[in-house]
């Protein structure tokens, strides 16, 4: 081999070196969204504000969802995924928050940065970071109005509790006992759904967070207790499916029904006078928020800090009615329509 092969070959070798340095330099930075399904309008604007932050910043996002709320393995298969393809951050909103802990674990091992969205982990500190409402805030708001609302009829009221899953997520967990409390129940133990002895609870039901399960929920408590004049629900679609039910028993004029979420089809159902309050929350801004966190920690390693007080960072809650209650703070319909979702 000439000298001027030799050089040739170098200079080629370097030219390829290069050329893979640059390459690697330029590949996006890869994260994922993981959310509990992809119907409920809560999830589709949190995958919304995710794709908006993601293209802005150049980060490569892959989407993942359950098939109904509460299918824990596919989450499992969804991180699995995320490890295997080299994403540099996850966010999560878990359907199962106990049993998502050692695939989460598999992924911070793997160098990723774990955010859990709207429903924090058990234990919150199993992800790196949780951006979330308030939702024992969130409940609480409701259970204050309802009680406000009812006045001296509050001591008499017959109350449906329409929950979650059985699993008792936190985010079930946290509502349910935030709504008891502001209604002035006492709870016995905080992480417990259902222990309570109060005689104007009339039962808890399931409902996986949508409209048929709302009505069903509601249906089952009705035969348990045509009384019913207080109604809380996990979410504005189980408020869909519990007045269809009141509905079709005739008493729809005769119940509160309050719930959480703030999208628009909940908000107008605030107006329409099927929801007497709604705890309005900000699923856009809490995956924005995770995806500018998945990039910074890409950039140098950087980490999100909780709010101050909080073992998570408040993305915001405010009550929506037509009907404020003296002592409990409230948005208007309408502002609650300039910021709904969905």
């Amino acid at each position: 081999m000439t000298i001027k092969t030799v050089f040739r070959l170098s200079l080629a070798a370097s030219a390829l070196a290069l050329a893979a340095g640059a390459a690697q330099a330029q590949a996006p930075v890869k994260a994922c969204l993981i959310t509990k399904t992809d119907i409920n309008p809560f999830f589709v604007k949190m995958k919304e504000g995710a794709t908006a932050k993601a293209r802005e910043l150049g980060i490569e996002l892959m989407t993942f969802a359950g098939k109904i709320d509460g299918d824990h393995e596919t989450q499992q298969q969804a991180v699995e995924s995320c490890i295997a393809a080299g994403a540099k951050g996850i966010l999560i909103t878990a359907s199962d928050t106990k049993a998502i802990v050692d695939s989460v674990s598999q992924a911070r091992d793997a160098g990723i940065l774990v955010i859990a969205l709207d429903t924090p982990l058990e234990p919150i500190d199993a992800a790196d970071a949780t951006f979330a409402t308030d939702n024992r805030e969130a409940g609480r708001l409701i259970g204050a109005w309802a009680a406000g609302k009812l006045g001296d009829a509050a001591a008499d009221a017959r109350i449906a509790m329409l929950d979650l899953s059985a699993a008792g997520a936190t985010v079930d967990v946290l509502r349910d006992q935030g709504f008891l409390e502001g209604f002035g129940v006492d709870v016995k133990n905080e992480n417990v759904i259902g222990d309570e002895d109060d005689p104007r609870i009339v039962g808890h039901e399931i409902t996986s967070g949508n409209e048929e399960g709302g009505l069903g929920a509601m249906e089952a408590l009705l035969q348990r207790d045509p009384n019913i004049n207080v109604v809380y629900t996990i979410n504005e679609p189980a408020a869909a499916g519990a007045y269809e039910a009141l509905k079709s028993f005739g008493k729809e004029q005769d119940v509160l029904i309050v719930s959480v979420d703030g999208g628009c089809p909940g908000v107008e159902n605030v107006a329409a006078g099927i929801i007497g309050a709604t705890s309005q929350q900000y699923p856009l801004l809490m995956a924005a928020h995770g995806i500018e966190a998945i990039a910074a920690f890409a950039e140098d390693g950087t980490k999100p800090e909780s709010t101050e007080g909080l073992d998570f960072v408040n993305t915001g809650v405010n009550l929506v009615t037509g009907e404020p209650v003296d002592g409990v703070p409230s948005i208007s319909i309408e502002e609650g329509t300039e910021q709904c979702w969905g």
